[in-house]
């Protein structure tokens, strides 16, 4: 009878994302205990338990009757703020859980954290999973993408709970064990900085629309609407075609034009190019997005560049660059551009992602968590399913760029995304994300590339040694006593 009255799992931290999270899993039919350390949030889900269907969730106020409510192996997932809030929310509940119970952390920590956990986790017996969650609010109570790694006991206890509450595509839920230590963290990480990158190219595609096209926003969100039909098919162009529509309530036109252009973020694009970095894999389109939210921040020094460039008689293009363009043509020549740039953005993402994965031996299967990121999450989008393919076809495909169907692609929307980057240039409107895209294809397809050159500087310079095309081992040349030898 006792064990009758306890809840299945346990969730603490009750912001709007741990509510929605948590009535989520007690609609699908799991009896769930819910703590916040201020107890207004646990009245405030059970008030919202009742209205949205007298769903089963049990309000705990102390942390010992929320762990003391739970079935055993008990499962407790945490959604608080990263870093110390949640070292401090485990030693709360581990005080009062037994060997064989876990923890699950819902939050966008750093995966050194996660690993750091799961070892202080095993001293005291409890298992632990780090688990990405993607879809933001309506995701978590509709049907988040779930990436959870570490404890795969603990993956196996809550199994059937995440694949009811995932979202759902025509090949399972969007769920799968990740692997082992931070991998889950780490795959929602890069998952981020592949967000930005597709934020970036969508405002880049706007920028070009607008002010080299000329177009209107009504003009645009038909567009996005349009594009949203066909292979761009995706959350960010839905919610775009949509942003363009909302009216004004203090004025005139729409809101769009009225908000001010200085990007947040909070430092998951930052740590995939820190990683990107550390691991050697090139990730310009992340980077530059990444650039780009900084330069916004910039808005009063932008203001005054503006100011002065213009007094020292920089033209301002832009505006007048909309006179005699084909705007048809522009549009489908940005449609192609924006596409074979985000093939670029996500090639470079699952770059970093093997590379991490060879490094931590998680052995991370990258046709499943393209199937995964097919709904529920930000980057949910149609050619996901394509990705998936690409790497069913060939698990170890060195790049996207490369994969059969991906290279045709490319290839043929190559002369439009030339067309959509020079005629950008010249009209002096800023395109970093699909330049760095189209400067990545143009390298990573090039057998030979200028780096002889720069190689031969370091050898002259550090005598760094270098190798020969024709011939094996290290060489070193007193280049400078050559050179003025032959002049």
């Amino acid at each position: 009878m006792e064990s009758a009255a306890l809840s299945r799992i346990g969730l603490a931290g009750l912001a709007v994302m741990g509510q929605n999270l948590a009535l989520n899993i007690a609609e699908k039919g799991f009896p769930i205990s819910v703590y916040n350390r201020t107890t207004s949030k646990v009245d405030e889900t059970l008030d919202r338990a009742a209205v949205e269907g007298n769903l089963p969730v049990s309000g705990q106020y102390s942390p010992r009757d929320f762990v003391l409510s739970i079935q055993r192996p008990r499962s407790l997932i945490i959604l608080v703020k990263a870093g110390a809030p949640v070292d401090q929310t485990i030693d709360a509940f581990s005080e009062y859980m037994e060997p064989g119970d876990c923890i699950i952390d819902g939050g966008n920590e750093w995966y050194q954290n996660t690993e750091r956990r799961i070892s202080e986790a095993e001293q005291k017996g409890l298992l632990y999973l780090g688990m990405g969650v993607s879809g933001g609010e309506e995701g978590a109570r509709n049907g988040p993408s779930l990436m959870p790694g570490g404890s795969f006991q603990a993956y196996d206890n809550i199994k059937d709970i995440l694949g009811k509450v995932a979202a759902q595509v025509e090949d399972g839920p969007c769920v799968t064990y990740i692997g082992e230590g931070g991998s889950g963290n780490f795959v929602k990480m890069v998952h981020n900085g592949i967000e930005y990158g597709d934020m970036q190219l969508i405002s880049e595609a706007y920028d070009v629309l607008k002010n080299v096209g000329g177009l209107s926003n009504e003009e645009l969100a038909e567009i996005f609407t349009e594009w949203n039909r066909g292979e761009l098919e995706s959350f960010l162009v839905e919610i775009t075609s949509d942003i363009f529509r909302v009216k004004d309530e203090f004025g005139d036109g729409e809101l769009v034009d009225k908000i001010l252009d200085k990007t947040g973020m909070k430092g998951t694009g930052k740590w995939t190019v820190q990683q990107a970095a550390e691991l050697s894999v090139a990730a310009p389109t992340i980077a530059a997005s990444l650039d780009c939210r900084y330069l916004s921040g910039l808005k009063d020094e932008r203001e005054n560049a503006a100011k002065v460039l213009r007094e020292a008689g920089l033209k301002e293009e832009i505006g007048s660059a909309s006179s005699g363009i084909d705007k048809k043509r522009l549009v489908d020549d940005v449609r192609q551009a924006l596409y074979a740039s985000k093939i670029c953005s996500y090639a470079q993402g699952m770059n970093l992602l093997r590379a991490k994965s060879l490094e931590k031996g998680w052995n991370l299967n990258f046709g499943e968590l393209a199937r995964i990121w097919k709904g529920g999450c930000i980057i949910r989008a149609v050619f996901l399913d394509r990705i998936k393919k690409a790497y069913q076809r060939n698990p170890d495909l060195a790049s996207l760029v490369v994969d059969p169907e991906f290279a045709k692609e490319m290839v043929q929307r190559q002369a439009a995304w030339r067309r959509v980057v020079g005629l950008a240039v010249s009209a002096g409107i800023s395109t970093p994300g699909m330049c760095a895209s189209l400067a990545y294809f143009d390298t990573y397809r090039r057998a030979r590339l200028p780096a002889n050159l720069v190689q031969a500087q370091r050898d002259l310079f550090g005598a760094h040694t270098y190798e020969r095309t024709d011939r094996p081992g290290a060489y070193h040349t007193e280049w400078t006593k050559l050179a003025r030898k032959n002049n």
